[in-house]
């Protein structure tokens, strides 16, 4: 991971949602030019405060369906716009909602946004997603979709540390490939998931 993913010098983990959270306020996210064959997207990150000053990410482990380019890799809930969202806020709670079963419009505050991405892979559809934080305020009660086959959290201190981060090898509509990841127990998490983390992280970090 580099410098990036570390915790900087004489940061403890007590402090490290409130830092998040001021790095957070004082930037936006930065947005990417999508043309009219590009789709939108939006997906939530959402943490969920520790007791201690730091915080637990959620994550989703998405079903396996013949054709999905994502199919069953982990991920942060979120989806595709609609037509009837009004913003990619919006997207990013509705999808959360149908997905997870948790309302964000009432459990959590959004916080910020990071900066907007699109694949990498060649092989898979042009879209670009905004990534918006929220940190949780009550419970957020989880009821599954179809879509997803589980659902997990990880704690920052688990993700900024650097034994976490490795290249691995995973495989993406037929393509072998190997790139960075986090690798959490059983589960690994690369693509855009694994790079929004980055992002992430880095604001802890910085």
């Amino acid at each position: 991971m580099g410098t990036a993913g570390r915790p900087r010098r004489g940061v403890t983990h007590g402090e490290t949602l409130g830092r998040l959270e001021r790095a957070l306020a004082a930037r936006a996210g930065r947005l990417e030019h999508a043309d009219a064959a590009t789709s939108r997207a939006a997906v939530a990150v959402v943490l969920r405060p520790d007791g201690r000053g730091s915080a637990d990410v959620l994550f989703i482990e998405r079903a396996v369906f013949e054709g999905d380019p994502w199919s069953g890799q982990v991920a942060f809930p979120g989806g595709r716009a609609e037509a009837g969202d009004a913003s990619l806020l919006e997207t990013a709670v509705r999808e959360t909602r149908e997905e997870i079963g948790g309302d964000l419009s009432r459990a959590a505050r959004l916080v910020g946004t990071l900066d907007e991405i699109h694949p990498r892979t060649p092989v898979l559809p042009a879209i670009v997603v905004r990534p918006h934080v929220f940190v949780l305020e009550e419970e957020l009660p989880i009821e599954r979709s179809h879509e997803v086959a589980d659902t997990f959290w990880v704690p920052l201190a688990t993700l900024l540390d650097p034994a976490t981060t490795r290249e691995v090898s995973v495989r993406a509509r037929g393509l072998r490939l190997r790139v960075p990841g986090f690798v959490v127990g059983e589960r690994v998490i690369w693509g855009m998931t694994e790079r929004f983390l980055r992002q992430l992280l880095a604001l802890v970090s910085s």
